[in-house]
């Protein structure tokens, strides 16, 4: 390959692999121009056979130039680079014409290497889709501006939009809110933060009640926001959020919790105040998810049992298998605290698996009944549910269990519910529903599930002595029930004069404080 550095100064590069090139590139070096010859010969090493015979051929071939052996880092190629001056330059030039070649080359590579530089820092800023600066750029700013203000807009609905019309429109859906929010605050700089998330910053931040009305009007201009698509009307819906914290320390983890409050409440906007203690919320909740993953590796996720008595014999006859955590220090957690918890970092089928285990260890040395709850979740994991079709397949007593179903309107997909129920009683287990009367109870339910027992939640049964709605409530259901042969259970029963009125209305079994209270001590509560 030929090329001219300058007008006197030529470069030819000539690339060997083998021996048998050798031959070849000497008469390719013999036939240049110039009496003025430098050669630089570079390989990885200088004393293989290749290298020696190029260089005794070329010294005899051109044996007025100068001769350069180089080191090189590869390993299969020796290169051979000649330098030749035309007949206006004097031999003893050829170094300076070398020189200048040598620095012009690295002033160029120079300015390419910035240039790449450049673009790729520019990418690294920059949101490859809308061209704005995105979350990095964003974090960068943010450092460079103490006293700025900074405000989120969420797309609600943009995953069911991509889902529904594709990537392609999602893209052009997004290039054009882009577009549109940036003529709503031509002031300001955008931000592209993540697929649905933007985000501008305020030159200084305001107080609460002047970002309220800021927010307001803003949330005004784009909540009816629309992107035409091929004759198509799609509707942006927006979630907004901001900080008036006294500190701008943290501002945009502040703004970001801010946005999941307002998300999860189905709120316009949110503005983090300092008195909120959002932080507090998030370490006690990062605390407890390294509790639940140290019960579950050291077992100490337990049942508490608490006893259900037969309201005519007033014998015990059943427990409820109650699911405990003990922490580190001893503490007992509730499964209202740790369940949500074992949930969100997915650990939820462990736990339901330990309570299984260990309340199925503790009934096969009794003749007692007793019950376990299962989640919505836990009946549509198919995990779960082999697991226990598994167990009941290896217990000899499985008509003793009965499985407690939270009754829900989390339940949607009624047939896989169906499907649990009658693969449970094929193995004589009994079916229960847990908290019935609580907010959302649905009397259809109970004439499509074969179900053996309803339980009343406490919230009526604590009240059936002073309120007499609530007593109303609970006859409606015992009378239901009776009629179409299910036993009915009275839980939170907390007084004799509870007690006394539960088996005045015929409510079949009984369980509370009144009672009994929850233990982890099976043997002295069965006494």
């Amino acid at each position: 390959m030929e090329y001219n550095t300058q007008e006197n100064l030529t470069i030819n590069d000539f690339i060997l692999t083998s021996s048998s090139e050798v031959d070849e590139t000497v008469r390719g070096v013999g036939a240049l121009a110039g009496e003025a010859l430098l050669i630089h010969i570079s390989s990885y090493i200088h004393n293989t056979v290749l290298v020696q015979n190029l260089k005794t051929q070329l010294e005899k071939k051109v044996p007025h130039a100068k001769l350069v052996l180089l080191k090189s880092d590869d390993k299969t190629k020796t290169y051979v680079s000649v330098f030749s001056l035309d007949n206006s330059v004097a031999r003893e030039d050829m170094s300076d014409e070398v020189l200048k070649r040598l620095e012009l080359d690295y002033k160029a590579q120079k300015e390419v290497l910035r240039r790449c530089k450049h673009d790729l820092l520019s990418r690294y800023f920059t949101d490859n889709l809308t061209h704005l600066p995105n979350i990095y750029q964003l974090r960068k700013d943010l450092q460079e501006n103490d006293e700025a203000g900074l405000v989120v807009l969420n797309i609600d609905n943009f995953k069911t939009i991509n889902n529904f019309y594709g990537f392609n429109v999602g893209d052009f859906v997004i290039e054009n809110v882009a577009l549109m929010l940036f003529r709503h605050l031509k002031e300001t700089q955008m931000y592209r933060l993540s697929v649905d998330e933007f985000a501008f910053i305020l030159e200084k931040s305001m107080s609460f009640y002047e970002l309220k009305d800021f927010l307001t009007q803003l949330y005004e201009k784009i909540k009816n926001m629309m992107v035409e698509y091929q004759g198509s009307k799609i509707f942006i819906d927006f979630t907004l959020a901001s900080s008036s914290s006294a500190k701008n320390e943290n501002l945009f983890s502040k703004v970001s919790m801010a946005l999941k409050y307002a998300k999860e409440k189905s709120l316009p906007f949110w503005i983090y105040e300092d008195r909120m203690h959002f932080e507090n919320e998030y370490e006690k909740n990062l605390k407890l998810s390294n509790t639940v993953r140290h019960a579950i590796e050291t077992m100490k996720i337990v049942p508490y049992f608490q006893s259900i008595i037969d309201n005519k014999t007033l014998k015990i006859t059943k427990f409820e298998c109650l699911a405990r955590l003990i922490d580190e220090k001893d503490n007992v957690i509730s499964p209202h605290l740790f369940l949500p918890v074992a949930r969100r970092i997915k650990a939820d089928n462990f736990v339901t698996k330990i309570i299984i285990d260990k309340s199925f260890k503790v009934f096969e040395k009794n003749d007692f009944e007793f019950s376990i709850n299962l989640s919505i979740e836990d009946i549509l994991s198919s995990e779960i549910f082999e697991y226990i079709i598994k167990k009941l397949q290896n217990y000899p007593d499985a008509h003793r269990i009965t499985f407690e179903l939270l009754e829900s309107e989390a339940i949607q997909d009624f047939s896989k519910v169906e499907s649990f129920i009658n693969e449970v009683k094929r193995y004589g287990a009994k079916i229960a529903i847990d908290d019935f009367g609580s907010g959302y109870s649905n009397f259809s339910y109970l004439t499509k599930m074969s179900v053996d027992y309803i339980k009343i939640d406490g919230s009526l049964i604590t009240q059936i002595e002073i309120d007499k709605n609530a007593l109303l409530v609970v006859a409606t259901i015992v009378e239901f029930a009776k009629k179409l042969g299910i036993k009915t259970i009275a839980e939170y029963v907390h007084s004799s004069t509870i007690m006394d009125k539960v088996k005045e209305l015929g409510i079949d079994y009984s369980q509370g404080f009144y009672i009994d209270e929850p233990t982890i001590d099976f043997e002295k509560i069965k006494k």
